[in-house]
């Protein structure tokens, strides 16, 4: 079952891709099986029967579910098809990957509830702040298309794409609702880690590289939420502190356990 039905859910991701906007339900419905099935072989890698295992590919595959709700859920609102192209096909690659990277189990035994807690919230704040950046990539195309189409028009099934998406305005405000969201929950990830640290890590407070990464992504996107109220900060300011707290939460994060379980072959806790 670990193996089908990340493959399944790869499938109709695919499939989902190949439908024409005419048939809306359909791309619709097809989307949310393989996200539904995606959920699935999430929960059977990551939480086996008294243990916990997490990894660089769990959580990436966890950020791509969670974009591809993020994207479902918008949808609705927005016309936001042109994502399809761009989201999908990354969705069925990382669904499949923890298949072949499955990571470290930890056992929950003398663990105390607050373990699991602390591990969710994490995971769902690099989640939520990978999609900010994702969207926020996909905002600096949108701008620059726009740009050229002004002074020579292209078609492409990338421009094609692009042309779907909504107003820059619209992207905007989904970009910083994701960010403040994600923002919370990094907070809550953060405190969580200080308050909770002998207790759910097992050692005391000390400063490690994921801390100070941590923290480092955390200043940053305050930094950035503080000059989006007080300054109005938009284009590419937006995009350089949302990339540059994305990519530290990704080094403290995914980069150390892809090093640790891919490139030394060791486990970590």
């Amino acid at each position: 079952m670990h193996i089908y039905l990340p493959l399944l859910a790869a499938v109709l991701y695919l499939s989902a891709i190949l439908i024409p906007p005419s048939q809306r339900k359909l791309h619709y419905g097809l989307t949310v099986l393989g996200w539904l099935l995606h959920g699935a072989a999430l929960w059977l890698l990551a939480f086996p029967s008294g243990s916990l295992r997490v990894g660089f590919a769990v959580m990436l595959s966890s950020a791509l579910w969670v974009s591809v709700l993020v994207y479902l859920i918008e949808n609705r609102n927005f016309s936001l098809d042109g994502l399809k192209l761009l989201l999908l096909p990354h969705a069925a690659v990382m669904t499949v990957l923890p298949v072949f990277f499955p990571g470290s189990l930890t056992t929950l035994a003398g663990k105390t509830t607050m373990f699991p807690w602390h591990v969710g919230i994490a995971l769902l704040a690099y989640s939520t702040l990978t999609i900010a950046a994702f969207h926020a990539v996909v905002m600096s195309i949108q701008d620059a298309h726009l740009h050229k189409l002004r002074a020579k028009p292209q078609q492409s099934w990338m421009h094609a794409a692009i042309d779907r998406l909504p107003a820059l305005m619209t992207m905007e405000k989904v970009l910083f609702r994701l960010i403040s969201f994600g923002f919370v929950l990094l907070t809550l990830t953060v405190l969580s880690g200080v308050v909770f640290s002998e207790q759910i890590l097992g050692v005391a407070f000390k400063w490690d590289h994921k801390t100070i990464l941590s923290l480092l992504s955390w200043i940053l996107f305050a930094v950035l939420l503080a000059g989006r109220h007080w300054r109005g900060w938009r284009g590419k300011t937006v995009l350089s502190f949302t990339l540059s707290g994305f990519m530290t939460l990704l080094l403290a994060y995914v980069g150390s356990r892809f090093v640790l379980e891919v490139l030394l072959h060791r486990s970590l806790a």
